[in-house]
């Protein structure tokens, strides 16, 4: 029997290892890339070791490089574009989400189930589908390339509202009945109650929100004609133009590579948190 599951848990460590070398052998080419200059990089067979150009590239990727045959723009204020947007996105989705799921939990109105299932039912219809009149909108009310345009149109969230319907349904009525004979207003119950027991709901979703707002590239894509206004997500794209001799590769990947440390930093920053949104049950 212990040499059953010895041998179970070298595999399983095995297939974990393979998995991690699958998933981070791209990451590593790109930081490789990032390394060395253009010219290196295009050569048959790429380097597989550091290079001596990893300042240059990272330099030329932050404050911008005139040589590049795509666009030109810093990749620093590129990455502040795409840092207000997920923050706005993803503070604006949990505030709104509080607020709609407790006014259908905790108040009686005419056709409350009506509102909600009218708010679920916009699961189906995504940014995607309502791309065009969305478009028009933000178009006639000159809101392209501002932030309230890359933002506004994905702050409302069916599926954060539902979840902390879901929550707030399982908050003891008791809580409710005490904060009434304490005179609390409903605002007070909200906000000395049902926030502190949602705080780990609450930062389970914003890594989720950041980290969907940061990868924003379709709706930016079409908010934006503006330099200034990139997120750094379509940055990369609009730095790849021509063909595989007329791109800075190195500048591309070290953009890359500077694309993914803010989700990273924040998926790690709030592990135990996110973790413990998804899992805990206490209340």
């Amino acid at each position: 029997m212990v040499e059953k599951r010895g041998t179970s848990g070298i595999l399983a460590h095995v297939v974990m290892v393979l998995g991690v070398l699958i998933v981070a052998f791209p990451l590593y080419l790109a930081f490789i890339a990032s390394t060395h200059t253009a010219q290196e990089i295009v050569q048959t067979p790429m380097p597989l070791l550091p290079g001596s150009n990893m300042w240059a590239s990272y330099k030329a990727a932050l404050f911008g490089s005139e040589n590049s045959a795509g666009s030109n723009a810093p990749v620093a204020h590129m990455m502040w574009v795409s840092l207000v947007t997920a923050l706005v996105i993803s503070i604006g989705k949990i505030s709104i989400s509080l607020l709609s799921a407790f006014a259908i939990v905790y108040f009686r109105f005419p056709f409350k189930k009506t509102v909600f299932w009218a708010i679920f039912v916009t699961l189906m219809l995504p940014v995607e589908v309502r791309i065009l009149p969305t478009y028009k909108v933000l178009s006639d009310l000159n809101m392209l390339n501002t932030y309230a345009g890359l933002t506004v149109p994905l702050i409302a969230s069916a599926t954060a509202t539902f979840l902390f319907r879901q929550f707030f349904l399982t908050v003891p009525e008791e809580l409710t009945e005490a904060s009434r004979m304490d005179g609390a207003s409903p605002m007070r119950f909200f906000i000395d109650v049902l926030l502190p027991l949602s705080k780990t709901s609450i930062a389970a979703l914003f890594v989720i929100q950041f980290i969907y707002g940061w990868n924003q590239y379709l709706w930016p894509l079409l908010a934006t004609t503006s330099e200034d206004m990139y997120p750094v997500v379509v940055g990369i794209k609009r730095m790849i133009a021509g063909g595989d001799s007329q791109n800075e590769w190195n500048v591309v990947m070290a953009t890359a590579i500077l694309a993914m440390l803010p989700p990273a930093i924040v998926v790690v920053a709030m592990q135990k948190w996110f973790v413990k949104g998804l899992v805990d049950t206490e209340k």
